[in-house]
């Protein structure tokens, strides 16, 4: 294979021109074969400081995908569905292999476009959709082919975890950190998709059908973001030795694979606690290597332009891999769990009414619902004068169900007992 391959990229953003400088960088070769970026497509032709002699230019990305001179076709324009997923799957029915970067269409549209992959006998790489610049897609595929994954959790979001950083290391509230992160470019206009759990969501769907064999299932997934988080609950994950990290997480149980995305309270101690600012970490427990942690840069036109020069390395050596790791007449439609299922650890911060027989009331529920009590902390007492006359109370449960906790909060409310919503953190131990 000495003739060059020909690279055609739709999305000249960030990532799309850190590419084409990566590929000159390194003298337009990959995976020990010529390249050349032949046809490109974007919203303008600009100049974008990149070095575009040669390449064809399409202003419908579509049109790229169907008739450029190209080999592979390469996506970076985004979004579930639009130009992006129509150009990938016209890529893909004309034979060509296709790389993106592409969470949210892959965890909404990989299935049926890894069929057509599959079909004709190309590749549908994505090892840029999930963690940036970290290999876990690679990771999971190939490197654990010989383990039995058990669970597999992750800081996805480097918005979300760069926020949770500057408000325990500079005590900022949670609106002065999302409008630095805003100022900085790490948060967009409309937070939203990154601070509400869905970005984290996209990516955790792809890993877990990596890590367990199972077919996508995004509906599958219970999602909260990070917008109720306080200073007053970093205080007392400091405290009790723990820190706030948003997480995804998904693990394999006895009714099915458990899937989430919540603030999460983890130990001090563990690698992926001390992952900070706007980095990307995953932790894969497999049965014959146990807990493996990869860390590095999670977003970012270089780390992320990474990413996909590597999976344009693999088809320039002629690999062809299953999308999923195996074909998809073997991924398994896995079990949905519903939240109220889970059992672990809770953190659990009420706002209690300053009378007698309040705790203990609360405390009755609890033991109703067999709930056990690690730790109780009484953080403080209302102002001489206060209109509001609570006291802020932060409990430590054993482990236990959602059901249970929620069912007896619930109860607690109506009881008149706690008066404001009840702060909600699982905790993630080992």
């Amino acid at each position: 294979m000495s003739h060059p391959l020909r690279i055609g990229i739709a999305g000249l953003g960030s990532v799309g021109a850190s590419l084409i400088a990566l590929i000159q960088r390194r003298g337009n070769t990959l995976g020990g074969r010529p390249v050349r970026v032949t046809a490109v497509s974007a919203r303008s032709r600009r100049d974008r400081g990149i070095d575009l002699d040669g390449a064809d230019f399409f202003d419908d990305p579509v049109a790229l995908a169907e008739v450029g001179a190209i080999d592979v076709f390469v996506e970076l324009i985004g979004g579930a569905a639009g130009p992006a997923y129509e150009a990938a799957k016209a890529a893909l029915i004309r034979g060509l292999p296709v790389v993106t970067a592409n969470k949210a269409m892959i965890a909404r549209h990989g299935l049926e476009l890894a069929a057509i992959a599959e079909q004709q006998g190309v590749a549908l790489s994505f090892e840029a959709s999930s963690a940036g610049g970290i290999p876990i897609v690679k990771t999971l595929r190939e490197a654990m082919a010989g383990n039995a994954i058990r669970r597999i959790f992750g800081i996805l979001n480097g918005t979300c975890n760069y926020i949770l950083s500057r408000m325990e290391t500079d005590g900022l509230s949670f609106e002065s950190c999302l409008a630095e992160a805003q100022r900085l470019g790490y948060a967009e206009t409309d937070p939203t998709f990154d601070i509400g759990g869905f970005d984290t969501a996209h990516k955790l769907a792809i890993l877990t059908s990596l890590a367990f064999g199972a077919k996508i299932d995004e509906e599958a997934i219970h999602i909260e973001g990070i917008e109720t988080i306080t200073q007053a609950d970093l205080a007392a994950a400091d405290e009790l030795g723990y820190r706030i990290k948003l997480l995804g997480v998904a693990e394999r149980t006895a009714l099915g694979i458990e899937q989430r995305v919540h603030p999460t309270m983890v130990v001090k101690s563990s690698a992926i606690a001390q992952v900070m600012g706007v980095s990307n970490a995953v932790t894969i427990d497999g049965d014959a290597v146990g807990e493996l942690t990869l860390i590095g840069p999670g977003a970012g036109g270089a780390a992320t332009a990474s990413a996909v020069a590597a999976d344009i390395a693999d088809i320039a050596r002629g690999i062809v891999l299953p999308a999923f790791g195996r074909p998809l007449d073997q991924l398994e439609q896995a079990a949905r769990i519903p939240m109220q299922r889970h059992e672990g650890g809770y953190y659990v911060r009420l706002a209690v009414a300053d009378r007698p027989g309040a705790m203990g009331a609360i405390a009755t529920r609890m033991g109703e619902r067999k709930i056990s009590l690690e730790a109780i902390m009484q953080k403080g007492r209302p102002a001489k004068g206060a209109a509001s006359d609570q006291v802020p109370v932060v409990l430590i449960t054993h482990a236990t169900s959602e059901a249970a906790i929620r069912e007896t909060l619930a109860r607690a409310l109506a009881d008149g007992f706690i008066l404001q919503k009840p702060q909600v953190i699982r905790i993630e131990r080992d």
